[in-house]
């Protein structure tokens, strides 16, 4: 007997896919992207809820469907607009996989998203979970959507001590899920457990008492639910520290470049920036050498103004800020443009040079 077979001996998956449907459809939170199935919106929506929060995006939705409602228009549409309407979300990897594989739904399948497994999985960007989350919600297939929050709620509900963090683990709840999701209404079987997952059966103190799939659920009954999932910790953040610039010339435009096309935080705008050594101070010499030989622009640097931190998943930025001045002319290029503070609003800027602006705007 798999493992999978195993773990759901004795559970009643009749009885919990009617307790968890039917507390679903009455509690269920009112959200954009459950207006309709459209499949493109779920798929769009469902990409952006990756490591974010339900209240960050949905203003972010919003804007993005206002600006790109259909297939059609997000395939044709230039890459810098997209990530500008990105802009704030993070994970930028994820707007651009969205827009490659959205492409190719418009030029290969006529722009209808894909409805089978297999072809859905092919696209860019859509892994298991994105497959199953769209192919359950927009067409009523019964397919597994295991994310993290799924994965807490089936550890407690079955009392499973394997590591989350291991690949491995994911497949055995994506078995489990199969032998006991509904195939009469896996749309809201899948969203009642992530539903269950963002509002019940929470990382810390899960509050059984209002749970509505409780008399199901082994964790609770053994006590052991605060003890589930059982995940390992990532390593600490590696810290890198930069020095970054605002660099204004006579006419009070501001100096910024465009990031490589690959790697993080592909193809953004920044400031000069420049990694330092923390145990050197000479965040000031470096910054104008650097600008210098990436740029070929001769310029003072001037005071520090501002200290900005960033949080990745894997990384922490610390920046150190300064202003300077541009002392002669700047060759422009596509990577590297003197715009207008104006002007600058109609480009795309992580977080930290978001912050940065900010700050120097509070400065000035």
């Amino acid at each position: 007997m798999k493992q999978s077979e195993q773990l759901i001996k004795g559970f009643d998956a009749k009885q919990f896919q009617h307790d968890l449907i039917s507390w679903f459809e009455q509690e269920q939170r009112i959200l954009p992207w459950r207006e309709d199935q459209d499949p493109y919106k779920v798929w769009v929506s469902e990409i952006m809820l990756q490591q974010t929060r339900v209240d960050t995006v949905i203003p972010y939705f919003h804007n993005f469907i206002s600006k790109f409602p259909t297939i059609k228009h997000l395939a044709e549409a230039d890459e810098e607009d997209v990530l500008k309407a990105w802009e704030g979300l993070g994970y930028y990897s994820r707007a651009r996989n969205l827009q490659t594989a959205v492409k190719e739904v418009h030029e290969t399948y006529g722009g209808i998203v894909p409805n089978t497994p297999q072809d859905i999985s092919k696209l860019k960007g859509v892994g298991p979970y994105t497959t199953g989350a769209i192919l359950s919600i927009a067409y009523g297939v019964p397919e597994p959507a295991v994310d993290g929050n799924v994965m807490r709620v089936f550890s407690r509900l079955l009392s499973i001590w394997d590591d989350i963090a291991k690949p491995k683990t994911r497949k055995l709840f994506e078995d489990v899920i199969r032998l006991v999701i509904s195939n009469e209404n896996p749309s809201f079987f899948n969203q009642g457990l992530m539903e269950l997952g963002a509002l019940i059966c929470t990382p810390t103190s899960p509050s059984c008492l209002l749970c509505p799939v409780r008399e199901h659920c082994r964790a609770f009954d053994e006590g052991v639910q605060d003890e589930l999932p059982v995940k390992t910790k990532k390593k600490a953040n590696r810290i890198l520290h930069l020095a970054a610039v605002v660099l204004t010339d006579e006419q009070n435009r501001v100096l910024i470049h465009k990031r490589p096309e690959k790697g993080l935080l592909a193809n953004l705008w920044e400031f000069p920036n420049a990694e330092v050594d923390t145990e050197m101070n000479l965040d000031q010499e470096r910054l104008q050498m650097y600008v210098k030989e990436a740029y070929g622009a001769e310029v003072t640097i001037g005071d520090s103004f501002a200290t900005i931190q960033h949080i990745f998943s894997h990384l922490t930025w610390k920046i150190n800020v300064y202003e300077g001045k541009i002392m002669g002319s700047v060759q422009e290029d596509d990577k590297l443009k003197l715009v207008t503070f104006e002007e600058l609003e109609k480009y795309a800027l992580p977080v930290s040079h978001q912050n940065i602006l900010k700050a120097y705007r509070s400065y000035e």
